[in-house]
């Protein structure tokens, strides 16, 4: 093995993308001149500056994926949206400052779709989160951040849904401040904005998971105990879904080769509504096989049976 050109730190290691993306470079996708260091909240409280500063001087990354979030089901969000604010704000603060401040040369976030406007038009595409066009030279300060905000509002021409404001609203501010770095300083922070991930070591608690590791720890006890199965809601709400491995095989594309400071939306084909349009993924990668829906879906109801007992629920 030659020399370790990058210390790639992914916080939210313990989670489902950080999980994924740990399998995936196991598995042969890592490069030789990589090392990957995975973090979870048992190595350090992000919400604290001192000690994600000494985790950062610790491993000393050149590279970071940030996952680390404060997370729930809408149920949990419901309750909690000043908590999910607050941790999730201090948070990314804490990453996105000590990376700037150590001299890290890129940074990649996870976003998600509910920082768009609840009241929106479809396809969602990238140009909804657009503030400013960062092509300039960086340097021109907050002022010229703040007049493209204004001028560029798609991101702010209407609020995220009111279930869950306080997580969508930290998220879009991770945007935010990803280009108020890029101008101020240069940095090459940026951000993906999946869709509705899911897999193996998801949250599978039925009341604060997500809709489908819900559904299946619903299923798995309906035919353990030949119960009947209630779903909850209309039906009526459409979603996309990307499985956790897909998800995490765009994210070492997206470190190694994406170098706009705009997020890039990472959506699979194939649902019944588009939600959200994967056309500049497919500009940058044409080839890239996202995995059977149903094949992935099995795989997840596999782990998850054979998982049960240690899995998060």
């Amino acid at each position: 093995t030659g020399p370790v050109a990058k210390r790639i730190l992914v916080t939210g290691g313990s989670g489902l993308v950080g999980r994924a993306i740990e399998k995936v470079v196991a598995d042969g996708e890592g490069q030789p001149d990589e090392k990957w260091i995975f973090v979870s909240s048992r190595d350090a409280d992000l919400t604290n500056a001192a000690e994600t500063k000494a985790l950062f001087e610790q491993h000393k990354p050149t590279h970071v994926i940030h996952l680390a979030a404060m997370v729930g089901g809408l149920f949990k969000n419901i309750r909690y949206n000043l908590d999910f604010w607050r941790r999730n704000i201090h948070i990314n603060d804490n990453v996105l400052h000590t990376a700037y401040e150590t001299g890290v040369q890129k940074v990649v976030s996870c976003l998600s779709t509910c920082i768009f406007p609840d009241k929106t038009t479809y396809p969602i595409d990238e140009s909804m989160v657009s503030i400013s066009s960062p092509t300039h030279s960086p340097g021109r300060g907050f002022p010229t951040l703040l007049n493209s905000l204004l001028s560029c509002p798609q991101i702010h021409d209407g609020p995220p849904h009111s279930s869950n404001f306080g997580y969508s609203y930290a998220k879009r501010m991770i945007d935010i401040q990803n280009r108020g770095y890029f101008e101020q300083h240069g940095c090459r922070f940026t951000a993906v904005i999946p869709t509705n991930v899911f897999g193996p070591h998801d949250n599978f608690n039925i009341e604060d998971g997500h809709v489908l590791p819900g559904l299946i720890h619903k299923v798995y006890l309906a035919k353990q105990t030949g119960s009947a199965l209630t779903v909850w809601g209309t039906g009526k709400p459409r979603r996309q879904f990307i499985y956790s491995l897909d998800l995490a095989r765009l994210f070492l594309w997206v470190l190694r080769e994406y170098d706009e400071v705009e997020p890039i939306i990472l959506s699979a084909d194939g649902q019944f509504k588009k939600t959200a349009s994967n056309a500049k993924l497919r500009r940058y990668l044409p080839g890239f096989q996202f995995t059977p829906f149903r094949q992935a879906v099995k795989e997840t109801c596999a782990w998850f049976s054979a998982n049960y007992a240690n899995a998060r629920k």
